[in-house]
């Protein structure tokens, strides 16, 4: 499903499609519709216009697994669109997996190895993004409101092992995690009112923690750079 600047929907609408988004189903009159797999939602939001526009619930927001950022098209790629959209209609593209196959492979990205370190590292990570934690960076206590939680977790993981599966890897690195942290976390942390104040973004908040939180504990470091 495609909602097209889900800002734009109004309240009630967002939290219809909450129920798509975790139960994979509607309720319509009374009756649970469930819906055919593989199911997923894309959505789009508008950050220039503001009015007549209802922000997301932290509750949704957290319920996607990741936030691209579309940046403005440079000169060569915005050719390109302009060639195709303004020409003649071009062929569809031609099918190259089947539903059994996407099924399949969903099924495979689970089984993708995971040792004990990488997924604490992953902990590691979501715990720090918390002002109220220990290990919280100077920047997370000073510009956060709210942390990332299990669910952040959760897709750090998943979205790990997916890169893992499409670089044809069996087992997740420390790397995995990093190189997805900013699309999981950067829609789940919510800055607070001195963050937003200093200008600091999502993106150099997660940067800190990726820069700060180390891939091993302490004692583990010690042990190494000794031996």
């Amino acid at each position: 499903m495609l909602s097209d600047e889900i800002n734009r929907a109004t309240p009630k609408t967002q939290s219809a499609l909450l129920e798509a988004m975790q139960e994979h189903a509607v309720t319509i009159a009374g009756t649970r519709h469930a819906l055919e797999e593989p199911f997923f939602v894309l959505a789009t939001e508008n950050p220039i216009e503001m009015e007549g526009t209802y922000p997301l619930p932290e509750a949704q927001l957290d319920r996607f697994l990741l936030k691209v950022l579309v940046p403005s098209p440079a000169e060569e790629v915005l050719t390109q669109i302009l060639t195709r959209t303004t020409g003649h209609a071009v062929a569809a593209p031609a099918s190259v997996l089947h539903r059994d196959e996407v099924m399949a492979l969903r099924a495979l990205c689970r089984d993708i190895a995971i040792a004990e370190p990488v997924i604490r590292y992953a902990a590691r990570l979501v715990t720090a993004s918390d002002p109220a934690a220990d290990s919280a960076p100077e920047l997370v206590k000073r510009s956060v409101r709210y942390a990332a939680g299990v669910r952040g977790g959760q897709s750090l993981v998943l979205c790990a092992k997916a890169l893992a599966l499409l670089e044809g890897r069996a087992q997740v690195a420390f790397s995995d995690i990093q190189r997805v942290a900013q699309p999981v976390l950067r829609h789940r942390l919510i800055r607070s009112f001195e963050g937003e104040a200093d200008g600091i973004t999502t993106d150099q908040i997660i940067d800190e923690l990726v820069k700060q939180v180390p891939t091993r504990p302490e004692a583990v470091q010690q042990a190494i750079q000794g031996g």
